[in-house]
């Protein structure tokens, strides 16, 4: 099919309302190939395709897993209680979300910051229980 001027300047009107390829193939009475073919050639303006999604640019915010987190995951909001030996393959941190703040979860905040009489008063407890002494203060 030889291509005419006609054809040609139709062809760009067609392009520059957004016609798809194979609108402006029907209504000139080509195919399709030639249309993109003669497109590709008269070096008209690209549109995006119909069949590519857009693809979002915002940038991906990834969410620690539950009880997973490693040391790339840890963010300010996530817990950083290192869980397990640093030299073994399973190490990781919590990865909860954090008490505003502070660098760990409620749980283990109940921990880190705990006072000396606390402990005391808790060890005492655990023993008694242990040794089958279950007196009620």
């Amino acid at each position: 099919m030889a291509w005419t001027e006609d054809k040609i300047k139709q062809l760009k009107k067609l392009w520059a309302k957004g016609r798809s390829t194979i609108e402006i193939a029907k209504e000139l009475g080509i195919s399709k190939n030639s249309v993109v073919g003669k497109v590709h050639r008269l070096d008209l303006t690209n549109r995006p395709s119909p069949i590519k999604k857009k693809t979002d640019k915002s940038p991906v915010i990834r969410h620690a897993p539950k009880g997973k987190c490693t040391l790339m995951d840890l963010k300010l909001n996530t817990c950083h209680w290192p869980i397990g030996d640093p030299t073994d393959a399973g190490f990781h941190f919590c990865g909860e979300q954090t008490v505003t703040g502070k660098p760990y979860c409620s749980e283990h905040c109940k921990i880190a910051y705990t006072s000396l009489k606390e402990l005391t008063d808790q060890n005492t407890k655990s023993a008694d229980l242990i040794a089958g002494n279950n007196n009620q203060d």
